[in-house]
């Protein structure tokens, strides 16, 4: 998210692409096969690119990720990813550079479920992002983080709902919040404090507090101070099972700003949305070979 809170990018890379109707459709039995380098810009000139590719597409080695013509470099301590992708449904073509330096990087890898089937691994939950784009006024530095989930199931066959919070601290680090209803009747209810040098404290969060709902109606909660209702203050991702936008909340006394997300994974699993998101998530199977 840029300084002045009025642009935010979201980049997502997948090998088995869980958001991907084609690799639902494929039956998830060859994630490789369905590979993505995700990309939304939010504010003005904001761009949407996603494409479900092929194998052929992925190129991995010790300190890069590559699909297709987008790549992910780690060098010198930074995060480096080198975008180029086509747009949906604005049919042009984004390109650039965004580059993520962590204060630090954790040790910190989380189970979401008992049988370790779904991982959380927030590599750096505080970092400085720099932003360079083939787009007017995305040119901008601004502060972010970045993660990392792992899977052996298909989200919506383990959980039904799922909310996320990141809120960085103006005192120190940054605060993540993580609840989900698992299917088995269980729930997961995680609060932890990262310190600016990767230092991880697991709390007693304060209580899950209900928000405005979505434009689709999505149920939204956080964690919130008794008596404080949080609010959205920035818009960027709004779909019928999912929701992505800025929020503000008050936790532990100290009123924050961070990127919070939603996801009603009964609506996900309705065999209504697939086709919906084939439409913002083509496939492209094929892809020319290395020189």
């Amino acid at each position: 998210m840029s300084h002045d809170g009025e642009r935010s990018i979201s980049i997502i890379s997948f090998i088995g692409s869980v958001f991907s109707p084609w690799y639902r459709w494929s039956g998830r039995k060859s994630p490789e096969n369905h590979c993505c380098i995700n990309v939304a810009t939010y504010g003005p000139g904001g761009r949407w690119t996603m494409t479900d590719r092929g194998r052929a597409a992925l190129h991995q080695t010790k300190n890069t990720f590559q699909v297709g013509p987008s790549k992910l470099t780690w060098a010198g301590g930074k995060l480096i990813f080198d975008i180029d992708e086509m747009t949906w449904p604005h049919l042009g073509r984004l390109k650039g550079r965004v580059t993520v330096t962590p204060s630090a990087v954790t040790g910190v890898e989380l189970p979401l479920k008992a049988d370790g089937s779904h991982v959380w691994r927030p590599f750096a939950p505080s970092s400085e992002i720099e932003v360079d784009l083939n787009q007017p006024g995305w040119q901008w530095t601004g502060h972010g983080y970045f993660d990392a989930n792992f899977g052996t199931a298909a989200l919506e066959d383990d959980f039904s709902y799922w909310t996320w919070g990141r809120f960085p601290s103006k005192a120190n680090g940054a605060w993540c919040f993580y609840d989900a209803s698992v299917r088995d009747g269980s729930e997961l209810a995680v609060g932890v404090h990262f310190d600016a040098d990767g230092r991880a404290e697991v709390v007693e969060a304060p209580p899950r507090t209900r928000f405005a709902r979505s434009k689709w109606l999505v149920r939204r909660e956080t964690r919130a101070d008794p008596g404080y209702t949080p609010r959205q203050v920035h818009d960027m991702l709004d779909a019928p099972f999912y929701c992505r936008s800025a929020i503000r909340t008050k936790v532990f006394g100290e009123e924050m700003v961070g990127v919070h997300e939603a996801l009603d994974l009964d609506r996900f699993a309705s065999p209504l949305i697939k086709p919906m998101l084939a439409v913002k998530v083509p496939r492209k199977p094929g892809w020319p070979s290395p020189r």
